[in-house]
């Protein structure tokens, strides 16, 4: 089981939490479900230079609070400020709600699947050989710390005419273990032979307590023998 379902929804309630964390009635969940969905693809589009990861919504009554785990917060706050409230004002103004938005720093910015998965997709993109691409990737997150990294591409690749696969593996990735800190994503590469799919598996320790917002507390794995 552990081999086929995404592993962060496999974790929640043990070691993660929800990336939307609100309360709705039978009549208002679906409105609200694709609020969200609309509120995430907007944010994507206007900050997908500055390396976002994660996008938390909790709703009350009264306002909607957005948090947003980035690897360059700075693009998105600008000077003084500036950037933020106009996105802040932007997003009130686009889906008629009291939005708080939060901007919250990527500790480690090389361990993390989602930018794994964006810059390998980016080099395939610049023509640059998949393989390397891939192999640079996988050895940048283990010398960042990374227990285990494991990256499928699946598509044309190199153009050939016949679609495949290949997966390449370094370290130890246990997907069973539900207290196993796997960072997990998928992005796709847009290339002139089609869509190269690319999904990122990271390994970064044993977790003994359950996730706060964007928070964990990490116990180094044993190294194994």
């Amino acid at each position: 089981m552990g081999q086929k379902v995404n592993p962060k929804s496999l974790r929640i309630g043990i070691i993660n939490t929800w990336d939307s964390r609100w309360f709705a009635g039978r009549k208002d969940y679906a409105k609200r479900f694709h609020a969200d969905l609309a509120l995430r693809r907007v944010i994507n589009e206007k900050l997908k230079n500055a390396g976002v990861t994660k996008i938390e919504i909790e709703r009350s009554a009264k306002k909607v609070v957005v948090n947003i785990h980035a690897a360059k917060p700075g693009l998105i706050i600008g000077r003084q400020g500036v950037a933020i409230e106009d996105l802040r004002d932007m997003l009130s103004r686009k889906f008629n709600e009291n939005i708080e938005v939060n901007i919250l720093e990527i500790p480690d910015p090389d361990l993390s699947a989602q930018l794994i998965g964006e810059l390998v997709a980016v080099q395939i993109e610049r023509r640059i050989a998949y393989r390397r691409a891939v192999k640079m990737a996988l050895q940048k997150a283990i010398e960042a710390g990374a227990k285990g990294v494991k990256i499928h591409v699946a598509g044309r690749l190199n153009g050939v005419e016949i679609a495949r696969r290949e997966y390449y593996k370094d370290g130890n990735i246990p997907l069973h273990t539900l207290r196993a800190d796997v960072d997990y994503a998928q992005v796709n590469a847009n290339t002139t032979y089609g869509v190269i799919g690319i999904k990122v598996w990271v390994y970064k320790g044993m977790v003994f307590k359950k996730k706060k917002t964007g928070e964990s507390i990490k116990v180094k794995a044993k190294e194994e023998k």
